[in-house]
Order: C-alpha cells, then structure tokens, then sequence
C-alpha cells in the first residue's frame, strides 16, 4: 500500500478501504491548502519528498497507531506535486466501534505525520516563493 500519490485524493474510496459494519464511528480528516499562511498569502504549494523514506516512517506510524487502538481501522495518504488553494494534501480516515477511538487514533497520525515524516512544502504567493519548515507546522 502507498501513503503518497500525485494525483488527487479519492476521499470516498479512502473510506470505503476501513468502514465495517461493526463501526459505530468515522473519523476524517483533511488537511487542506489555505490561501494564507503566518501572514503572508498563498496561491500554491508543491510538496516533495524523499519517497523510500516517507513511505517506510507513514508505515511505522501506522503500525503504531494501530497497536495503540486496536479497535480502529486506519487509512490515510499525502498528496505531493503542485496543489492549489482547497486542494486536500493529506486525508486521514479512521473507523471503530465508538467515536473517542477513532478521534484519538486520526489525531496522532496527523501530529507524527507533520512531525515525523520528510515531506517539504514550498509555498508561492505573490512575492515568490518560499520553503516552509519540514512540513510547515
């Protein structure tokens, strides 16, 4: 299984990978391109990223996660290329028997993922364009 692509992300198709009819709950997340960022506006983001690496750390953070909360189905994959503003670059699904579970498990993927995983973003707005952070927190 691959946690990144280049093209668009198919949402329902990332649902449909862990919803069961034993769950009670369905927890998404989409982490979206804004138009602004610490002040300054943006147009586009290109994502980027050492490929082997990033592939192997979104492993590691899925079996973690999934050890920890044993009950939760868990889906999730980052786009990379040029985005556009409203264009989804990460979604997280996450499915189980009641909701504080899947909450909890969709959290921790998304904070590791922006900490943990090396996967750059360059930002362009109207004055250029600028890498931001490691992922840009």
């Amino acid at each position: 299984m691959s946690y990144l692509t280049d093209s668009p992300i198919d949402q329902p198709a990332l649902v449909a990978r862990v919803m069961r009819s034993s769950d009670g709950a369905l927890a998404l997340f989409a982490g979206v391109v804004r138009n602004h960022h610490q002040g300054k506006s943006v147009e586009s983001i290109f994502y980027e990223c050492w490929r082997p690496m990033a592939e192997k750390e979104m492993a590691k953070i899925e079996a973690d996660v999934a050890a920890a909360y044993p009950d939760v189905a868990i889906a999730f994959i980052h786009r990379l290329g040029l985005l556009q503003v409203g264009e989804a670059s990460i979604v997280i699904a996450c499915t189980s028997p009641h909701r504080d579970e899947a909450f909890a498990a969709c959290r921790e993927i998304i904070e590791r993922v922006k900490q943990t995983v090396p996967i750059w973003k360059r930002e362009k707005g109207p004055d250029g364009e600028e890498w931001v952070g490691w992922q840009g927190n």
